[in-house]
């Protein structure tokens, strides 16, 4: 690391090679801290630029492998806090759904849903209709229809079946 601590240019050499000596274990490190080899080789790229531009803060004959770990670790978590702050949400993101939903299965499905209630006879259709589009109860629907409970709760539970197998059935 060249600095004005460092006025030998042995010393300046010595530092030098001991940086290049530490690529490899610099690299190693970024790969466990990033988990891609193109992102740590970007990292440790990184750490050296920070190494050379502060390189005065770095004392002879302290630990020069520990102070650029410390250099790289600190420079992968800003990153990362960063990144987390400019990346938009996945699942909310706008540009990840189609701008307009496939509506045909879904306007066809609707049609036979439509054609498996007309086709019920009268009194199953009327309680459908009455307790699950409607929403009424069983007891509102009971007195509407000048029934039992029993008969409206029996009759819906038929007419759920009646449409579910017409569904099924393509029919």
């Amino acid at each position: 690391m060249l600095d004005t601590q460092m006025p030998d240019p042995e010393q300046r050499a010595a530092v030098s090679r001991q940086v290049i000596h530490e690529i490899p274990a610099l690299r190693s490190f970024g790969r466990s801290l990033t988990r891609n080899a193109t992102d740590a080789e970007d990292l440790v790229q990184e750490t050296l630029a920070k190494a050379i531009e502060k390189s005065h803060l770095f004392r002879l004959g302290t630990n020069l492998r520990a102070w650029l770990f410390t250099i790289m670790r600190n420079t992968h978590v800003s990153d990362r806090v960063k990144r987390q702050r400019e990346t938009p949400g996945g699942a909310d993101c706008v540009s990840s759904s189609p701008v307009c939903e496939p509506t045909q299965e879904w306007a066809l499905r609707g049609r036979e849903l439509v054609e498996a209630v007309r086709a019920l006879p009268p009194q199953y259709r009327e309680m459908l209709v009455l307790v699950v589009v409607r929403g009424e109860s069983y007891e509102d629907s009971a007195r509407m229809c000048h029934c039992a409970v029993g008969t409206v709760k029996s009759r819906v539970a038929r007419a759920r079946s009646m449409v579910m197998a017409r569904l099924d059935s393509g029919g």
